[in-house]
């Protein structure tokens, strides 16, 4: 294949991917970077519209230095895409120095002879600098999940790419001046390598906000707006895999229903606004008293339930922070709380969206004991097995 074929199919690449990030940002606002990713290849269709003008010019180093800081100018929105979507930092600092070095090394590279390793060199360092920070930055979002280590890994292999070209420069060499670079094996070369990097990064890049855009709808219809817990269904979703755990561990599963005690006084005596706030205020100390693997859900109205596989004596130390924590908000409000605690063994067999209303039926009626008692006291059911096949 020509040089000039695959920079055809680049250019229509570059395009195509364009119009779908585009499309990616317009259609859904709250993804951040794809309007950046769209300027990325939007540039580099102009980048590949200027090396085909290239063979036609007299004098075509103005040109050259356009489709080299075009190219540069791609890379540098990739990388403010990528940091956005990830909510990382952009690495000011260290993209300011890339653009430096990029702008000493052009009287240097046009100092030297056009196709030379050394050119090469110089030409393409900036570019894998850029691509070593958008791998950097990647890396230190904390992005673990299987899509954002290919992310990684392709943007490695980029950054190998750039540093590649040079050495095939050298080797079978390129052309002796800038407008026979099209008809060059080096150019053919290195457009198919670009085309290779090119289609892999945008790829990959369009998996990771597809998954990432799934995983924000699915934990918006999991999520409570007001409190910020989860809701119902989320709760009923991620019940069923505490039980799952529980039984893996084989701890107890254990669960706490809760409601405040004369909530519909602060509504009438301050207004609906102020029964907001201690509602967000609960769920914050709730969330505060347990542990990163339970569960705290708004089951509705001023009743939360929390999930948890503690042993007996850590679940009832959380239950009386909770309870204390209460207490302690600025508006005074107190709370009623029952909990019920039960083994899941591995050798018990249960379903588990079962296992779990039972648990809350029996947790809820021991909240109601302690509210019948006057509230602001916690009621606990006795630690049993739950029934089922042995």
């Amino acid at each position: 294949m020509t040089a000039a074929f695959v920079l055809s199919i680049n250019m229509f690449i570059a395009a195509l991917f364009a119009v779908a990030f585009t499309v990616v940002a317009s259609t859904n606002p709250t993804v951040r970077g794809a309007r950046w990713l769209a300027a990325a290849y939007g540039i580099g269709v102009i980048d590949v519209a200027l090396e085909f003008i290239l063979p036609s010019l007299a004098q075509p180093t103005p040109v050259v230095v356009a489709i080299y800081f075009s190219y540069l100018a791609a890379l540098t929105c990739g990388l403010i895409g990528v940091a956005r979507h990830y909510g990382a930092a952009l690495p000011r600092s260290a993209t300011a120095i890339v653009w430096l070095a990029g702008l000493a090394f052009v009287p240097v590279m046009l100092g030297l002879p056009y196709g030379s390793a050394l050119r090469t060199l110089l030409y393409q360092l900036p570019y894998a600098a850029m691509q070593v920070l958008m791998v950097a930055v990647v890396v230190r979002s904390g992005g673990k999940l299987a899509l954002d280590r290919l992310l990684v890994t392709v943007g490695a292999l980029a950054v190998l790419v750039y540093l590649t070209k040079p050495a095939i420069a050298w080797w079978i060499g390129t052309a002796d001046h800038a407008q026979a670079y099209l008809a060059s094996d080096y150019a053919a070369i290195s457009q198919t390598m670009g085309s290779v990097v090119l289609i892999a990064l945008a790829l990959v890049l369009l998996l990771v906000i597809m998954r990432d855009t799934t995983m924000e709808m699915i934990a918006r219809s999991e999520t409570d707006p007001l409190s910020g817990a989860l809701n119902r269904r989320g709760f009923e979703t991620h019940g069923d895999r505490a039980v799952v755990r529980a039984r893996r561990t084989d701890r107890p599963l254990s669960l706490i229903t809760l409601d405040l005690d004369r909530f519909k006084a602060i509504n009438d005596s301050f207004g609906h606004a102020a029964g907001d706030r201690v509602i967000a205020d609960l769920a914050e100390v709730l969330g505060d008293a347990v542990g990163s693997d339970d569960l705290v859900a708004r089951l509705g109205g001023e009743e939360f339930v929390i999930a948890d596989t503690h042993f007996v004596a850590r679940h009832r130390a959380i239950v009386e922070r909770i309870r204390q924590g209460i207490a302690s908000t600025p508006f005074g409000v107190t709370a009623s709380l029952g909990t019920c605690s039960a083994v899941v063994g591995p050798h018990v067999a249960v379903v588990a969206s079962e296992f779990v209303d039972r648990l809350i039926r029996m947790a809820d009626s021991a909240m109601y004991t302690a509210k019948r008692a006057g509230g602001d006291r916690v009621e606990h059911c006795p630690l049993e097995e739950p029934e089922g096949d042995g």
